[in-house]
């Protein structure tokens, strides 16, 4: 029996690179490991990434997903910083 996927539209888009950068700032563990990996280029580059969507976006979005962009944003840029400042 196949796992239903949930619907591609662009907010599982966005829900699924938050995800990786959780992932990638160590936040979360990954999938099928006992274990968190830290990768702060990767998590960078992935928010730089959502930043150009916004960019790119700007005034085709419902006002949902503009708003839930800004907010995932601003929220990965500083866990992002915070990680970075912990030096771990």
């Amino acid at each position: 029996m196949q796992t239903r996927l949930p619907e591609v539209n662009f907010s599982t888009f966005i829900f699924s690179l938050h995800s990786s950068v959780l992932l990638q700032l160590g936040l979360i563990e990954e999938p099928g490991t006992d274990g968190k990996n830290k990768n702060l280029t990767a998590a960078k580059q992935t928010i730089d990434i959502l930043g150009m969507l916004e960019e790119k976006t700007g005034g085709n979005l419902t006002t949902e997903e503009e708003g839930m962009l800004k907010n995932i944003l601003y929220d990965l840029r500083l866990m992002y910083v915070k990680e970075v400042r912990s030096g771990k």
